[in-house]
This record gives C-alpha cells, structure tokens and sequence, in this order.
C-alpha cells in the first residue's frame, strides 16, 4: 500500500524530543505506508530554510507561498513567482484567506492570493487552499481568478457539504485532515461522504491536528494512515483502495508522475 502526505509542514516538527530528523519522521511514516509527502512553505525566508533542509530527500515535494496570516510584512510577488518556477515545487502555497484571527489584514490576504493563484496559472501548478471564517471571499476569488486554469486544492477541510459542491463546480481537489475524526466533525463528515472519492486527498497538515487517537499530541506523516483508515470507513471502502485512489488523485492534481510516486 502507499500513501501520500499531501500537506504537511516537515519544518515544524519537534527534532528535539519527538524525532531524531527528517529521515527518522520519514522512516516511521514508511513504517505505515506513508511513503510520499508534500512540505509546504508559509513564507518565502521559510521555503528557503524548509527547502534546505529536504533537499536530499527524493520522495518529499515542495511548495512556495506566503500564509494569509503571514501578511504583515510585505513581500516580492516577482520572488514568489521565481521561487516557485523552481523544478522541485509542485503547488503555490498555501495561501487563501483566514479573516478568524487577523481580519484587519484582509486586502492584504485577498491581494496575496490572487497572486498566488495568477502564479500557480502562469506556472502551471495548482494552489493550496487555506480558508477560515472567509468561505465566500474565498470562493468569489477562485472563480473570478479562474483557478481551474491551474487547479488547486482546499486543504484541511472544515467547511460544509455545500462549501464542497462549489469547490468540486470549480474543478478543485479537497483534502480531509485528522480533524475528520473528531468527535464534533459530523458536518466535516457529511461532506467527506458526499465529495467522490477520486477527488478527495488525505494530510496531517503536521505538526498540528493530530488525527483520534493521538488527538493532542504533535502531528507527524505517519498519522496519514490514521486520516486514510478512517475516511476508507466513511466511504465505504478498504484502506486499499482509499489509499490507491488517493495517491492517483495526488499525482494529477500536482503533476508528480505515478512511477515517481509508486517506485519505492
């Protein structure tokens, strides 16, 4: 079996406590057949630290972006563009709009990713979504940037069955985290039930969200497989063929080639 990762943030781990390195987190999610992931950047210094810190392992991909919540610095849209030209980064992001904790920023977030999106269509890779407590702004601005010209994907689902309809209208990809698993997640659930199943992906948006029954401690890849066993369940097939169907879906959302995916 083989499993993707398909967002998480390597950079963040505890290396202190919880691992040893990167290849101690990547030997343990191999160990459950998390063998692939994508490490996402939230800042551009971050990309540069984050991608030097992968840069020798062949079965992680990149991407470049700026957080919503990372606007209260400006930064260089044509660096942003020229970081992300490079050959490694599969996506733009994550970007999106998050108005829960910082709503004074909103131009700011909502000029930020347009860019990412107009990015993501110049370079022909798709966008990673955040959204929080902005699912109409969110929405107006992937339909009227015209992101099924790149593709994209909500990460981290939270929002409802409709929210999903209108994503799945605009060609897009969702991805369900631990969060699917909580106790109070059934509107999560009710959308993972209704989302088919060749466009759903699966993630541990590590460190955070760790999936039942490690709910509270620090996230890792591993725990993807926790995320897949749990929505094979929800609809109503093996883990086989969650994981299979998923990994396919990763690869054409992203352009990562099957074989680069499967031979390992």
């Amino acid at each position: 079996m083989f499993l993707v990762d398909s967002h998480c943030h390597l950079d963040g781990l505890d290396y202190e406590t919880q691992h040893k390195d990167v290849a101690d987190v990547l030997a343990k999610a191999a160990a459950r057949d998390v063998k692939f992931m994508l490490a996402v950047a939230t800042t551009l210094p971050g990309y540069r630290a984050m991608t030097q810190l992968l840069a020798d392992y062949d079965n992680v991909a990149w991407s470049c972006g700026v957080h919503p919540l990372n606007q209260d610095a400006p930064y260089d849209f044509a660096e942003l563009r020229q970081l992300a030209a490079d050959d490694r980064v599969v996506a733009l992001g994550e970007t999106g709009l998050d108005y829960h904790y910082q709503p004074e920023t909103k131009a700011q977030q909502q000029a930020s990713f347009r860019e990412h999106i107009r990015t993501g269509r110049a370079l022909n890779k798709p966008v990673i979504v955040h959204t929080r407590e902005a699912r109409e702004d969110t929405l107006a601005i992937l339909k009227e940037e015209q992101v099924e010209g790149c593709g994209g994907v909500l990460h981290c689902f939270t929002e409802d069955r409709a929210t999903a309809e209108k994503l799945l209208d605009y060609g897009m990809y969702i991805s369900f985290s631990g969060i699917v698993t909580f106790r109070n997640a059934e509107t999560i659930r009710d959308a993972a039930r209704y989302v088919p199943l060749d466009r759903i992906l699966v993630e541990t948006d590590s460190p955070y969200l760790a999936p039942v029954p490690n709910r509270g401690k620090p996230n890792q890849p591993a725990w993807t497989r926790d995320v897949a066993e749990y929505m094979a369940v929800l609809k109503g097939v093996s883990v086989e063929e969650l994981a299979q169907t998923t990994t396919r879906n990763f690869s054409q959302l992203f352009h990562v080639p099957m074989d680069r995916l499967t031979e390992r």
